[in-house]
């Protein structure tokens, strides 16, 4: 009976660490900049949201020449929302169809002349039917 029980409680281990380890990083990390703490991508490229999106819909409003200057923040393809993080739909910049992840209900865009970690050129500018923000982190 100990040895069954054993087996069942390492069973469960294993199940519960693999599925936290699946939830447990974040698409994106808080980075201090120019502009204070915001977020950042794995490789420390400045996230924005656009003000021409809706928080919470479904789909990106950035499309056709929008898209080629603010790349979306492509979520891979087994991507699972949690907590503040979601998916949307959105179309990258060859037109294909892909997901992207959202913050707080916001879209989340790259800046094309970002070059380096760090950079935040994008913020302020408007353009694409409003302007463009670097992502506060909480």
């Amino acid at each position: 009976m100990k040895r069954t029980m054993f087996g069942l409680a390492a069973a469960l281990f294993v199940t519960g660490a693999t599925m936290s380890a699946a939830f447990a990083a974040a698409p994106a990390m808080s980075a201090d900049s120019s502009l204070g703490k915001i977020l950042v991508d794995a490789n420390g490229m400045t996230l924005y949201s656009h003000d021409a999106d809706t928080k919470g819909a479904a789909k990106s409003a950035c499309v056709n020449k929008c898209i080629v200057a603010w790349p979306p923040f492509v979520a891979p393809a087994d991507a699972k929302a949690a907590g503040k993080w979601t998916i949307v739909d959105a179309t990258d910049k060859d037109g294909k169809a892909v997901k992207m992840w959202a913050y707080d209900g916001w879209p989340l865009y790259y800046f094309v002349k970002d070059a380096k970690a760090g950079d935040v050129k994008g913020n302020g500018l408007n353009g694409f039917g409003g302007p463009w923000h670097v992502v506060k982190a909480q």
